[in-house]
């Protein structure tokens, strides 16, 4: 049996409308989950294949994390595919500091967090004080640099061009080309 904590306020989008997102995740993971609303508690219990049932904490904590229920349902898409959170808060001197650091992540009308995700394929939500990422481990690995870079200070030219040159890269991996992008 396994155990996560979601925020209070997420619980009603993992339970969903009359349980059905609740039910989903169950059948699709071939687990048993049991809601404490009180304190936001879910114990995992495995009911079926244990492979499903280990990627059932991550679609629980995906989703206390903001991600929504479909986007964190894909981790059960393919073996490879992962939940990872960037923790903001550990490198933020102070609220100020990590309100600016969040900002930065976001970008202007959200546009550095929407790049991440077009450039990479992954998907990306920031919540709290951290920023959860969906996708397969290269996809997940590039947004964790472009965050760090941010992080860090780097001016956002500088990580658009790290994430274009990465989606070439692995366009030309696969025998694609890249159109670049010219918002």
């Amino acid at each position: 049996m396994q155990h996560v904590k979601i925020p209070q306020e997420r619980i009603g989008v993992l339970i969903g409308d009359g349980g059905e997102t609740l039910r989903r995740i169950e059948h699709a993971a071939e687990v048993q989950l049991d809601v404490d609303s009180e304190n936001g508690s879910v114990a995992i219990e495995q009911t079926g294949d244990p492979l499903l049932g280990m990627k059932a904490a991550d679609i629980v904590e995906a989703i206390g994390r903001d991600q929504p229920p479909e986007d964190a349902l894909t981790l059960l898409d393919d073996e490879m595919r992962m939940f990872e959170i960037i923790d903001v808060g550990r490198v933020a001197r102070n609220d100020n500091d990590l309100r600016r650091k969040k900002g930065r992540l976001i970008g202007e009308n959200g546009r550095t967090r929407e790049l991440m995700e077009e450039l990479t394929g992954a998907t990306v939500v920031i919540y709290g004080s951290t920023m959860g990422v969906i996708g397969s481990p290269k996809e997940v690995d590039v947004v964790r640099k472009a965050a760090e870079m941010i992080l860090d200070g780097a001016p956002h030219g500088t990580v658009y061009s790290f994430l274009e040159r990465k989606r070439v890269e692995e366009l030309k991996h696969q025998g694609l080309e890249y159109h670049e992008y010219n918002g």
